[in-house]
């Protein structure tokens, strides 16, 4: 440990972590409880300050940076309302393991539990929803907590840690003690898998027939995508991913499948349906990827490799598990193949499948549709650059549409499905990469839940192309509603209540352009990107009832995946 002969308070002990830390960016949002802490952030000149307009912005601006950087996003909140409003930001990063340290301001420590003005207890409130939490109560504990939150939530499952920050604590001086090491009891992430595990895995492979790699978001967090791209070339092993999971492989690759489960492809969930050996790599069998969980890849070898041991066996049983970091387990599989195995018939059957149900969709009736903007996205950047969606149809139209190149490229709400992520979580991600363009897709519902942050990203000139798909409503609801709910679209239609976003976008000071015309779209795509100083909304106004197939019913079985409308009812 390294000791200091002078007694700091509890704001500058604060900002030393973060500066031993090297945390470059905290996004946040001053208040009584913290207003110490950003005195002393005035004088600070190692990192950068990003004022949210709302405290759920901050969070999914930090789950932004994070994703797209792979470091750790930080946030600084005040107490009660200010601490309330991260409370859907944490969830969200909790379900999609994004590593986020969120501290917040917390009434003096003698006032808690009395209903003091503006307190609350987010320790509490947050337990569910973080992978821990801490509530600091003496100025001495302080540094050895916060580097704890850091090892925390950046080691073995990555996850969000909240330090809650009383503010007598703030202003309490001690001497700072910066520990080097952190030892936790009973928190010993195994990141080297059992050996003898990994080569059944290999030997299991080596002799399928109709192998199936099904990839998640943690072979992208563990930095594994070369380590894949590897095993899977080497042995001519098609690639299914999740939501989460694309880019961890590239999308113009030949044994690339895009993306399985709900919305998934039809050849991938077929590839599904009928693979004699499933190889699970980083990923959790979620209720959108198995539907029913009981006739999942029912004639297949189940292998699930995992850093999170509470993972195997929880939603689906498996026969080989191996527990530890993906990307070094991937290459130690790689490196025990005791022979390739000969998918030569398996791949000419999955491309059988392509051809027999490909992705397509109208383009022939002069209407602008949300698959013909997505490929022309695709187009323009070449598969190069980052893209942050929404909830909703356009998330999947996208998942389906563009093809990642890259990993650290698709940025999205997978486990929460929360609208309003896109716009600050672009906004984050900007602050994190600066040789790609950033991309922002949402709904034009979604686009409003978060709507104050554009004047974030206008103050901070950061370069983002806010994108919005306006089809007048809550689309992937009414399209719930179309199918399962007897045609009743009930207040789902914004038509009526929808702003003129163009106008909306000038008053926040943002170039801003719409077309409902097919024909417009490469012109407009063409002035967005010539604007590299600031950020640029684009609205395109499509197709009201257009809807997204493939589609696995929920909770049904991927042999009962839907591939074209039930109803062939359109709205103009």
């Amino acid at each position: 440990m390294k000791k200091s002969d002078n007694l700091m308070s509890g704001a500058q002990i604060f900002f030393e972590c973060l500066k031993r830390e090297k945390v470059e960016h905290i996004f946040g949002y001053p208040g009584g409880a913290v207003l110490k802490l950003y005195e002393h952030l005035y004088d600070v000149d190692f990192l950068e300050h990003v004022l949210v307009r709302h405290e759920q912005g901050a969070v999914h601006a930090a789950e932004g940076y994070a994703k797209a950087s792979g470091k750790v996003g930080v946030v600084l909140v005040t107490s009660g309302p200010g601490a309330t409003n991260t409370v859907t930001g944490i969830a969200d990063a909790y379900m999609d393991s994004v590593p986020i340290v969120v501290f917040t301001g917390q009434v003096p420590s003698h006032l808690i539990g009395n209903d003091a003005f503006q307190e609350a207890d987010i320790v509490g409130i947050t337990r569910p929803i973080t992978k821990h939490n801490f509530l600091v109560r003496d100025v001495k504990d302080l540094a050895l907590t916060i580097r704890k939150a850091f090892y925390i939530a950046s080691t073995g499952r990555p996850g969000p840690v909240l330090v809650d920050l009383p503010k007598n604590v703030i202003a309490s001086k001690c001497e700072f003690i910066y520990p080097e090491d952190v030892e936790l009891r009973g928190y010993k992430p195994n990141y080297k898998g059992h050996i003898n595990q990994i080569k059944k895995v290999a030997e299991v492979i080596a002799s399928a027939k109709r192998p199936l790699l099904y990839v998640g978001g943690g072979v992208i967090m563990s930095g594994g995508s070369r380590e894949l791209a590897i095993l899977a070339r080497e042995n001519k092993l098609p690639v299914a991913m999740t939501l989460q999971g694309l880019g961890a492989f590239p999308g113009t690759d030949d044994l690339s499948l895009g993306m399985l489960g709900m919305h998934g492809t039809y050849w991938a969930n077929r590839a599904v349906d009928n693979c004699d050996v499933l190889v699970s790599l980083g990923a959790r069998f979620d209720d959108r990827v198995t539907g029913n969980v009981e006739t999942f890849a029912r004639n297949a070898f189940k292998i699930h490799v995992d850093i999170d041991p509470t993972c195997i066996d929880k939603n689906v049983v498996v026969d080989l598990p191996v527990v530890g970091d993906v990307k070094h387990i991937i290459a130690e599989i790689a490196s025990e193949m005791p022979n390739q195995p000969d998918t030569t018939e398996w791949l000419a059957q999955i491309n059988e499948w392509r051809e027999e149900c490909p992705l397509v969709y109208e383009d022939n009736d002069g209407r602008l549709r949300t698959e013909f903007v997505i490929e022309k996205l695709f187009e323009k950047t070449k598969g190069e650059a980052v893209i942050v969606t929404d909830v909703g149809q356009h998330q999947m139209w996208t998942a389906q549409h563009y093809k990642y190149n890259h990993p650290r490229s698709n940025l999205t709400s997978g486990g929460l499905g929360t609208m309003g992520f896109s716009v600050p979580a672009s906004i984050g991600a900007s602050f994190a990469v600066k040789d790609r363009p950033i991309i922002s897709i949402s709904g034009d519902g979604g686009f409003q839940m978060n709507i104050q942050e554009l004047i974030t990203a206008a103050a901070n000139k950061v370069p983002v192309k806010f994108i919005i798909i306006n089809n007048s409503f809550l689309g992937m609801v009414r399209q719930w509603q179309e199918l399962f709910h007897a045609e009743k679209f009930s207040f789902t239609d914004l038509s009526s209540s929808n702003p003129d976003f163009v106008k909306v976008g000038e008053a926040f000071g943002i170039p801003s352009y719409s077309t409902d015309n097919p024909k417009e779209v490469d012109s407009i795509l063409e002035k967005a990107f010539s604007i590299n100083d600031r950020p640029v909304l684009l609205e395109f106004k499509v197709v009201k009832a257009d809807m997204v197939f493939p589609m696995v019913p929920s909770g049904g079985s991927i042999s009962d995946m839907m591939v074209k409308r039930l109803n062939p009812r359109r709205m103009t």
